[in-house]
């Protein structure tokens, strides 16, 4: 199976090749790991070997994980706090100015609900993540596959993202409701 199959939204099975990438980004994501915190120059390096890209003064405070790596995009100037995880099956784009709390969670991948033999067979599918400018994350959100959320948008500590979120409002809940515009 090819990177090019996982990422199209269509269903597929793991490979080999997708194997093989996972380890990559694992032995990556270890080297990180080492790299002292105060050595910021060592780890942007490592961080730009990794992501799909990262913007200029962008942050990713340890420990940060994720599947692939490749499938990753941070704008300039975002932050992303400790113990993120990023599900990159498919694309995660993280816009400028962003901040992500402590714990989120970024989860592009899908399983067959209603066909359990496909389920069992070890299907599954990604849908990307984009979340927009100077958008707000707060500790342990957890977003589903194929969420936007839009520029400007605050999300509660806790809440699980399930839905699009709009531009400039604040959402909280499990699943994420909006409770106000800003």
């Amino acid at each position: 199976m090819t990177v090019e199959a996982m990422t199209s939204g269509d269903w597929y099975q793991d490979s080999p090749e997708l194997t093989r990438l996972r380890h990559w980004c694992a032995r990556t994501l270890d080297r990180l790991r080492q790299v002292a915190i105060a050595d910021r120059s060592r780890r942007d390096d490592i961080l730009r070997e990794l992501l799909g890209s990262i913007g200029e003064r962008a942050e990713v405070v340890p420990t940060f994980r994720c599947s692939y790596g490749f499938n990753i995009t941070i704008g300039a100037d975002a932050f992303v706090n400790a113990d993120a995880f990023f599900m990159d099956d498919a694309p995660i784009v993280v816009g400028p100015n962003a901040r992500l709390g402590p714990s989120v969670q970024l989860m592009t991948a899908l399983h067959p609900v209603d066909d359990h033999e496909m389920r069992r067979a070890g299907w599954e599918r990604a849908l990307g993540i984009e979340i927009g400018e100077n958008a707000w994350l707060g500790a342990g959100v957890i977003v589903g596959p194929g969420v936007h959320i839009g520029k400007n948008t605050v999300v509660g500590a806790g809440s699980v993202v399930l839905k699009d979120l709009p531009a400039q409002v604040v959402a909280a809940g499990s699943p994420a409701t909006v409770i106000r515009r800003t």
